[in-house]
């Protein structure tokens, strides 16, 4: 009897052990992978405005670029040590699970059923999206709330439709709703003056904007419908991939929280605020959990820039797309931009 119980708890101990040596060596599979190989592989959409963009030179930018190169410059201390690789919304999930890509940066909003059933993880959020409302600027409307008896254009039977329906069912506010198969058809019909609004993602709408305003005419109400957080994902299995995304991320935000930009990022490695230098490297050697140098955020933070200038460049008054930070801000100026703490 001894000895069975003694069996057992050999091979209890035995079992525990091998787990933790197995969770070792997929924790570090992605990141010596990728070490090995040179470079990152970064998922991207196909030629999306602001997000992720080639243009005819064969130079990619866009927010999820910056993104892609920042957590190169972590890894590599090179924002050039990547390749980007154009997906399709169909194929995006199953190259990052098959392991086509590293991480897949592309536009996809984070839902219950993609962080699970995909075999992915959304490491956080790069960009707030949600459904937007625009109207002309002539008309004096400057909020959703004033939009009671409105005609709005719409396509038809999507989730926009039905959120259009419930934000206004739940403010008991009249409209009406014209409906289109067809973007472009929908676009057309706004600007032919059929419906007082268009409605549509936040993204959507601000590249509308840019091909049709150049007057500024056009304006986005501030109110967001719903809110779809943007991030980018990496492959389950991987806890330690999943955190060097993420704190990547982190550290852009980060950065902007503490005042640290591509500017004055070498001056502010020696600031007298503790946390400053810890996130730069200064103090302490916070790389070493994640498995990278000491000045891995340094590296990215002086090669591609704090959060607010990726922002700005991409998607913000700086850009084609001129969208406010609103949502996007960081939290201490009304946002929902913020970090956990650097120590």
């Amino acid at each position: 009897m001894g000895m069975c119980r003694s069996h057992q708890v050999f091979c209890a101990i035995l079992s525990a052990i091998l787990f933790v040596c197995s969770s070792t060596d997929i924790s570090a599979a992605t990141l010596d992978e990728v070490r090995s190989r040179g470079h990152l592989m970064c998922g991207v959409a196909e030629g999306l405005m602001g997000f992720s963009h080639l243009d005819a030179r064969g130079v990619w930018s866009g927010l999820e670029v910056d993104f892609c190169a920042a957590l190169a410059a972590a890894i590599f201390g090179d924002r050039n040590a990547v390749k980007y690789r154009p997906l399709t919304m169909a194929e995006r999930f199953s190259a990052l699970r098959d392991g086509e890509v590293d991480v897949l940066a592309r536009s996809a909003p984070w839902t219950l059923s993609r962080d699970m059933d995909l075999g992915a993880r959304f490491v956080g959020t790069l960009f707030f999206d949600g459904q937007a409302i625009m109207v002309r600027r002539s008309q004096g409307i400057t909020s959703v709330l004033e939009l009671s008896g409105a005609s709005i254009c719409v396509m038809n039977a999507g989730s926009a439709q039905q959120s259009l329906e419930e934000y206004f069912s739940q403010r008991g506010m009249r409209f009406t709703t014209i409906t289109f198969d067809k973007w472009d058809s929908a676009v057309e019909a706004y600007l032919n003056e059929r419906c007082t609004a268009l409605t549509a993602d936040l993204t959507a709408l601000a590249l509308v904007r840019a091909a049709i305003d150049q007057t500024g005419e056009h304006q986005l109400l501030p109110e967001l419908l719903t809110k779809e957080p943007l991030g980018p994902a990496v492959k389950q299995g991987d806890p330690q991939w999943f955190g060097i995304v993420r704190w990547v991320l982190f550290a852009l935000i980060a950065a902007e929280e503490h005042g640290v930009s591509r500017a004055n990022v070498d001056a502010m490695r020696q600031s007298p605020v503790a946390a400053v230098r810890r996130l730069l490297g200064t103090d302490g050697d916070l790389g070493a959990s994640l498995g990278l140098s000491r000045t891995w955020a340094y590296d990215a933070i002086r090669q591609v820039g704090n959060y607010g200038e990726l922002f700005e460049r991409n998607v913000g008054m700086r850009s084609p797309l001129k969208l406010e930070r609103r949502v996007n801000d960081l939290w201490s100026k009304g946002g929902l931009m913020h970090t956990p703490p650097f120590r």
